[in-house]
């Protein structure tokens, strides 16, 4: 069976270029699963429930290595529960030529040697990229406001429970309406926040 994982980090970016991916490749609607959420941990909805279902001999596709996740570490441990465990294989359409696990498998304790090289390399890759590219953005906001150039929250009041409120918006437990309702806040000023706090979550992580 072909099942497709998507994922983008937030409630505001679009995953349907990452779903025509996986609807070209003749993937049935209800085996594409698609999380908006962060990819610093594996504790999302859609992606648990994707792996309750994935049985041995199943092929499960990724637009890339970095919607599995952005962890190093996180990424082989997923990796290899599903290859080596379930007995499942991974398809990484950016990187297919590297990253076709049922190659590796076919070629036995040497194949696993190779997987395990190319994984660790292109995990770790994909990590410190994303690390550079929130650098550069926080280097080019701190010229900005050396320049004199307003950035942040000046003039918006956050409530106390802003953190709180936003953490059960991102998890899908409350709707960006309600949202809005409990913070008393503008539909401009939430969503500025918004981005705002989960920059802060990203760039605080390990």
């Amino acid at each position: 069976m072909k099942i497709g994982y998507c994922r983008v980090s937030t409630h505001e970016q679009d995953a349907t270029r990452q779903i025509l991916k996986m609807q070209e490749l003749g993937i049935e609607e209800r085996f594409i699963f698609v999380d908006k959420a962060t990819g610093k941990n594996f504790d999302r909805l859609e992606y648990q429930t994707m792996k309750k279902i994935i049985r041995e001999g199943d092929i499960i596709y990724f637009d890339a290595l970095d919607r599995l996740g952005r962890n190093y570490d996180g990424i082989i441990k997923e990796w290899k529960h599903i290859t080596r465990e379930l007995e499942a294989d991974i398809v990484v359409l950016e990187n297919e030529a590297l990253f076709i696990s049922r190659k590796y498998r076919e070629m036995g304790d040497i194949g696993k040697l190779m997987e395990d090289m190319f994984l660790a390399l292109l995990s770790y890759v994909a990590e410190q990229e994303i690390k550079k590219r929130y650098q550069r953005q926080m280097e080019g906001q701190a010229v900005a406001r050396a320049k004199g150039k307003q950035m942040g929250r000046s003039k918006c009041s956050v409530p106390q429970n802003f953190k709180e409120i936003y953490q059960d918006w991102m998890e899908g437990k409350i709707t960006a309406v309600e949202a809005m309702r409990r913070t008393g806040m503008k539909k401009t000023s939430f969503y500025k926040m918004a981005k705002e706090e989960h920059r802060r979550s990203f760039i605080a992580e390990p």
